[in-house]
């Protein structure tokens, strides 16, 4: 039985994908593959890529004054503005984070919608504490795109940045038959994320610290995005067979 889905014991297929050059497209193919699986045209997929530029606004983010003001200063800094289907307020990724699809069939998918979260966020901090980042599970006061669920990283005396970070945001899509989990990890260079979050949140007047945008690296200086895939698939082997 899957931690991930009690239901099944189905391996995941292992996509690692290198990004496009067209981040909505990359974006949207989470998205494709959840109607892929829910038709039944193929099986539980695990699929992970680093993205290009691109800051994602959340479905709320839309209806606000300083939308289109957001969206200005997110293209200046050379990041693309989309918006995607399944989370909250808007965030930033680049090829320094790492974004992972979790896709699965279910039957009855939109009654595991809590438990999904309580077990992913548990899974994702014990992959970083792999690498001695001392990740906990919940919001920190005044995080970007904030979650129940979101991880954070505590600083030691040796961390680069002395600010408890935000290290993964979560988000849900779930179809009859099927689901998506769709998670944005932030492993290196924190600098360029943190710029266009602090203005884009201020444009859109939406309450953030910017201290709270920051990445694994900045916890633990050795971390970088390839020793993390490694561990998070290492932590994803304890629980489900990868194909």
């Amino acid at each position: 039985m899957s931690l991930f889905n009690p239901q099944s014991d189905a391996p995941l297929t292992l996509e690692i994908e290198e990004a496009s050059g067209d981040p909505a497209a990359d974006l949207e193919r989470g998205v494709q593959l959840l109607r892929e699986i829910q038709s039944g045209q193929r099986g539980p997929s695990l699929r992970l890529y680093r993205p290009d530029r691109t800051l994602a606004f959340g479905q709320r983010d839309v209806r606000l004054a300083g939308y289109e003001a957001a969206r200005e200063e997110a293209t200046q800094l050379g990041f693309a503005p989309l918006v995607r289907k399944a989370g909250g307020r808007a965030a930033a990724y680049h090829r320094g984070t790492l974004i992972v699809d979790h896709i699965e069939p279910e039957p009855e998918a939109v009654m595991g919608q809590r438990r999904r979260f309580e077990v992913f966020a548990e899974v994702y901090a014990k992959a970083f504490r792999r690498l001695g980042v001392d990740a906990q599970v919940g919001p920190i006061p005044g995080e970007y795109c904030p979650g129940d669920h979101s991880i954070h990283g505590l600083p030691t005396v040796d961390s680069p940045r002395n600010y408890p970070v935000k290290l993964v945001g979560t988000a849900q899509r779930v179809v009859a038959g099927a689901w998506l989990f769709s998670s944005v990890f932030v492993i290196e260079d924190s600098e360029p994320l943190r710029q266009v979050l602090d203005v884009v949140y201020q444009a859109m007047e939406v309450p953030m610290d910017p201290t709270t945008v920051g990445a694994a690296n900045d916890l633990v200086g050795t971390v970088t995005t390839e020793n993390f895939i490694e561990v998070l698939l290492a932590e994803y082997r304890e629980h489900i067979s990868l194909v």
